[in-house]
Parts: structure tokens; C-alpha cells; sequence
């Protein structure tokens, strides 16, 4: 029930939105109204608890990596983006793990150490 809750993709997307929220907040610190500066720093100090609640849940199901989840959880509360570039960086490494067309005999440092 939880591991399909938490998926990979979810929290990918997750990721996402928490990163445009930061984006608007960061846009808006300079020339918006308090209201909305209020509303934006409260949606990512809250997002920002949830993804690393929901990264550490994800680690302990083993739905992401110890490096993914430290990016999220971590480096998450000053700039979500990173969190969100590792995201893609795991989606393409998934994706080349998966891909039938690789070569099975070379196993690059960046696959080697993985899960």
C-alpha cells in the first residue's frame, strides 16, 4: 500500500511542483505582494517537510536511492532543485539500466555503486 503511494514517479512530480513553488516564491520576494510571499513561503516550508518525510519513508521501501533522498531531504529546505535534478538524473539512469540495447559487459562507476 505505502510503496505504491510512494512511487518513484509521484515523488518525482512531487519534486517538481515543490520546485516551482520555490520559484515562484523566489520570483516574488522582491516586487510581491506580502500576501502572496505568505502564502508561497508557508507551501514550501510545508513542502518541503512532506518531501523529506515522504523521501525518507521512500528510502527505508527502497523506492529511491540514499543519494536521491539526502538531495531531497537535505539540500531540499535551501534549494529544491537540486532534488528535482536528481530526480532526472535517477530517471535516466533507470532508464539506461532498463534499455535491452546496452552492452551487459560495461558497468560504469556511476551503475556500479547503485542500490
Amino acid at each position: 500500500m505505502m510503496r505504491r503511494l510512494l512511487s518513484f514517479e509521484r515523488l518525482k512530480w512531487a519534486s517538481f511542483t515543490h520546485s516551482a513553488i520555490y520559484t515562484a516564491l523566489l520570483i516574488t520576494v522582491f516586487s510581491g505582494p506580502a500576501e502572496v510571499k505568505l502564502v508561497l513561503g508557508w507551501a514550501h516550508g510545508i513542502g518541503w517537510i512532506a518531501m523529506s518525510l515522504a523521501s525518507i519513508a521512500a528510502l527505508r521501501l527502497r523506492v529511491i536511492d540514499l543519494r536521491l533522498a539526502v538531495a531531497v531531504a537535505v539540500l531540499g529546505g535551501v534549494g529544491p532543485f537540486i532534488g528535482s535534478i536528481e530526480f532526472v538524473r535517477a530517471s535516466r539512469r533507470l532508464a539506461y539500466e532498463s534499455s535491452p540495447s546496452r552492452d551487459a559487459g560495461s558497468t560504469p562507476c556511476s551503475r556500479r555503486y547503485s542500490r
